[in-house]
C-alpha cells in the first residue's frame, strides 16, 4: 500500500494537535535504529519487545516508522519485533534488485547478518509479495507467514478500483485518498488519531524519525508489482509451501479485497484464513483482534 511520507507532512501539520494527547507510558520505549551490511547494501533496522522473533514486512513507499505505534506495543508484549527498512527507503542503502525475489534476498540477508537464523514474517500488502517470496525462496528462514492485505500474483491477484490502485501506486497521493483506503468512511476519525500517533511516537522516539522514501523507489516498488501481477509463477509455487500460515483480511478492503486472501489460503496447504472488520488498515483499525488471531495462530501451530 502506498502510504508512506503522509506521516512527514502530519509532523508539521499535527504536532500542536497532538500534544500529550496521544497517550503512552510513563517511560516510553526508545527506538535504536542500527545499519547491518549486506551484499551490495545496508539496511537500517531496529528492535523491540521480547519472545520468538517477528520480522515485518511493510508496504510499497513505506518506511519501517510507518507501523501504527499502538499495535507494536500490543505485538511486543509477546514478541521480539524485528522492524527494518528495504534496500532504497527510508535509512537503508540503494535498492539494486528489481524484483519481490531480490527483497526477500535483502531479508534474508539482514537475518543473516543479525544472527537469526529464523522468524515468524508478519507481510503487509507489499510486504505480503516479499512475504511470499521469502517461503518460497527461503522457506528454512521462516518458521511461521502470516499475510495480511495482500494477493497471489498474476491471473489469480484480484485488484481494486482503479482509483484505489492509482491512489496506491502515486508516490505523492493526497493524505485524504490515502485515509479513505486505510480506513473506511466511517472510520475517518481512527485514521486521524492514527496520525496522530505517528506524529507523537516520533516526537518521543518510540519510532525512527525516518518516513522518507524517494520517488523513484516507489516507482520501481511498483514496477515490480506489475511484474508480479503478470505473471502466475508465485501463485503456482504457493501449492508447495510448507510453513504454517495465517491469511488476513479486513472485509472492506479497496485497494486489495478479500478474495485475495480466500485464494491464498485455499492453494497453501497449512493455511488458515482470518477476515475482520476494515480496510487496508484493518490490522491498525482492529488491533486488539489482529494481535490476538496472531498470537492464538502461533500458539496452535507449534514449531514443528
Amino acid at each position: 500500500m502506498r502510504h508512506r511520507l503522509f506521516a512527514c507532512l502530519m509532523l508539521i501539520s499535527l504536532a500542536l494537535a497532538c500534544g500529550q494527547s496521544a497517550g503512552g507510558s510513563a517511560r516510553p520505549f526508545q527506538a535504536v535504529v542500527r545499519t547491518a551490511a549486506i551484499p551490495g547494501t545496508r539496511i537500517a533496522w531496529y528492535e523491540r519487545g521480547n519472545g520468538p522473533a517477528l520480522l515485518m514486512l511493510t508496504g510499497t513507499g513505506s518506511t519501517m516508522a510507518e507501523w501504527d505505534p499502538a499495535l507494536l506495543r500490543l505485538l511486543a508484549r509477546r514478541h521480539r519485533l524485528i522492524l527494518f527498512d528495504y534496500p532504497g527507503a527510508g535509512l537503508s542503502g540503494p535498492w539494486r534488485g528489481s524484483s519481490f525475489d531480490s527483497l526477500a534476498q535483502a531479508t534474508a540477508g539482514l537475518m543473516k547478518a543479525i544472527r537469526l537464523p529464523r522468524a515468524d514474517i508478519l507481510g503487509w500488502s507489499m510486504g505480503g509479495f516479499v512475504a511470499q517470496r521469502m517461503a518460497i525462496d527461503h522457506p528454512g528462514r521462516v518458521s511461521h507467514l502470516v499475510l495480511a492485505a495482500t494477493n497471489p500474483g498474476g491471473s489469480h491477484a484480484v485488484l481494486g478500483s482503479r482509483r484505489a490502485q492509482a491512489v496506491d501506486s502515486e508516490p505523492d497521493p493526497p493524505l485524504r485518498d490515502i485515509l479513505r483506503e486505510l480506513y473506511p468512511l466511517t472510520h475517518q476519525g481512527e485514521a486521524r488519531r492514527f496520525l496522530q500517533r505517528l506524529v507523537h511516537a516520533s516526537k518521543v522516539d518510540e519510532i525512527p524519525d525516518d518516513f522518507e522514501v524517494t520517488a523513484k523507489t516507489t516507482r520501481s516498488q511498483v514496477q515490480a508489482e506489475d511484474h508480479w501481477l503478470r505473471s502466475n509463477a508465485n501463485y503456482r509455487q504457493l501449492g508447495r509451501v510448507d510453513i504454517p500460515t495465517l491469511a488476513t483480511t479486513g472485509v472492506a478492503d479497496p485497494v486489495t479485497p478479500a478474495l485475495n486472501m480466500r485464494r491464498i489460503a485455499h492453494r497453501v496447504p497449512r493455511a488458515k484464513l482470518r477476515a475482520l472488520p476494515g480496510a487496508h488498515a484493518f490490522l491498525f483499525q482492529e488491533r486488539g483482534r489482529f494481535t490476538r488471531a496472531l498470537d492464538r495462530f502461533l500458539a496452535d501451530d507449534g514449531d514443528d
